[in-house]
């Protein structure tokens, strides 16, 4: 593996998943409803999606997604239905303006309730990802400009899997560093802020992936 093209791909990636999308909004609306808890499973579940999507496009289902249009389409607006799910959720909850006191994040291992936790908070990262065409083109687009067109699968795993490790990195300090202010942003003033902010945000991620010619 050339050292230099994996650097440079190492911060063309950094550059990359610094810049807020729809991940981000959704870790932040997690982390705020849920707590540091259900942020970090949301960010594990954008990772996975990540190197689902990575592994996809080494082994090229990536390519065959990105030009069958009929499936193409169907994961582009399934994206688009998610994204609108959510923001009208958060539209609403600001609309009303009633919150529960914040959750803690403690409990014990292995109940219930914590695992439907764990389970809602991967599952949104997951899903907010996944349906996200733009990443399936990003892994097909950007890698071959740091490889050549013979490079061994291991080095295509090794700078996919990179990407989404970096991806994870990042979501798990943002959501440490929202945890950190969260009692701030939990009052119901700016709760509401956000929680509108949060929707129109998902909103306009929504109509701009439905107006893209990807």
């Amino acid at each position: 593996m050339n050292l230099s093209a994996y650097l440079s791909f190492l911060a063309f990636a950094v550059a990359l998943v610094l810049v807020p999308g729809a991940d981000f909004t959704v870790i932040l609306r997690n982390t705020l409803t849920g707590g540091a808890r259900r942020g970090r499973w949301s960010a594990l579940g954008v990772a996975c999606s990540n190197a689902v999507q990575g592994c996809a496009a080494v082994a090229g289902l990536g390519a065959l997604i990105v030009h069958s249009q009929p499936l193409f389409q169907a994961v582009k607006w399934a994206g688009i239905g998610y994204l609108a799910y959510l923001a009208i959720q958060s539209l609403r909850s600001a609309r009303a303006g009633t919150y529960p006191p914040l959750p803690v994040d403690a409990g014990a291992p292995g109940t219930p309730a914590l695992r439907r936790q764990r389970l809602a908070g991967w599952r949104q990262g997951f899903l907010s990802n996944i349906t996200n065409p733009k990443v399936l083109v990003f892994y097909l687009a950007v890698l071959p400009q740091f490889l050549g067109p013979s490079s061994p699968t291991a080095v295509l795993l090794v700078f996919a899997l990179s990407h989404a490790l970096l991806s994870l990195t990042w979501l798990l300090l943002v959501v440490a560093g929202l945890h950190r202010v969260r009692r701030l942003l939990g009052r119901r003033p700016v709760r509401r802020a956000l929680d509108a902010a949060t929707g129109t945000v998902l909103l306009a991620f929504g109509a701009r992936l439905a107006i893209e010619q990807t």
